[in-house]
């Protein structure tokens, strides 16, 4: 492309094209023909391609002209919408919070984190989830803020990142009412009969129900793995078995899920962490985060 090409030549075109010819344009620019004939010949001469050809008594794209004027649209479009968006910007100045979620991370969980920030007057929270590592990868390209996981970040010479510990919560068996009401008696042996759902390998906390289960002598009868917390908890209220969850989100689990507490899961925990790029955290935002106590 040529030097000589400009934003102004391009907007001629963009109308023209809009309006089906030169003198339509002409007329809606309040400008003469042949100012805007020569606009759009200079915009051609900077791209080295044709982008109009007579049709009949008007004008219609060439394949050039379809590509240029594609790419016309969206900038127009996007140069339109500026003076609002600078407007909404400056009349309400927010304040922002950019957290990746661990997809390890039950989602209740999740929220209950955040529940220190979100009464925040102009808060604009952003929330990504993903795997640990891609999380951490945005994080030290500063496109998040904080990153919630289960477990602390791994060594990693090339990046310097910090753990802060949030918090630690005992874990417990859910179920829906039948299958609760049909197994406390014989509780935690009955988890070898009655149908178990687990979150699969790459939770932190499915090692220590493993370790739980080999403790016990218990080979539990597992009839589902479900990688979404959501998910688990969703299959487990409907019937399809008793599952783990955190006892510090006992009261949205029950109220939400509608499920019953089958007993605790004894010595298994669940931790939760803020990563972030810095020793001494300085995001006022993230600081309220790392104040609140579970």
């Amino acid at each position: 492309m040529s030097s000589q090409f400009n934003y102004k030549h391009l907007y001629y075109f963009w109308v023209v094209a809009k309006e089906g010819g030169i003198s339509r344009a002409a007329e809606k620019l309040g400008m003469a023909v042949q100012t805007v004939s020569a606009q759009v010949r200079e915009l051609e001469k900077s791209l080295g391609y044709g982008l109009l050809k007579p049709a009949g008594r008007g004008l219609v794209l060439t394949e050039a002209g379809i590509a240029a004027m594609k790419q016309a649209d969206q900038i127009f479009q996007l140069g339109e919408a500026l003076p609002t968006r600078v407007k909404d910007a400056a009349s309400v100045p927010a304040v922002r919070l950019t957290v990746g979620i661990c997809d390890s991370l039950p989602k209740m969980v999740a929220h209950r984190l955040l529940l220190p920030v979100i009464g925040v007057k102009n808060l604009k929270l952003t929330c990504y989830e993903g795997q640990l590592d891609d999380l951490l990868g945005d994080l030290a390209l500063h496109r998040l803020d904080v990153v919630l996981s289960d477990r602390p970040a791994s060594f990693n010479p090339n990046i310097k990142l910090y753990s802060h510990a949030l918090g630690v919560t005992d874990i417990a068996w859910y179920g829906n009412s039948k299958m609760v009401k049909a197994s406390q008696r014989n509780f935690p042996k009955c988890l070898e009969t009655i149908p178990v759902l687990l979150p699969t390998a790459h939770t932190a906390v499915r090692d220590r129900l493993d370790h739980w289960f080999e403790q016990r002598a218990i080979k539990p009868n597992i009839v589902g793995e479900f990688e979404d917390s959501a998910l688990l908890k969703t299959f487990g209220a409907n019937g399809m078995g008793v599952f783990p969850a955190a006892e510090w989100v006992y009261a949205d689990l029950t109220a939400h899920y509608a499920v019953h507490r089958l007993g605790a899961c004894e010595g298994v925990k669940e931790h939760f962490f803020a990563i972030g790029t810095e020793r001494k955290v300085q995001h006022p935002l993230v600081q309220q985060l790392l104040q609140q106590k579970l």
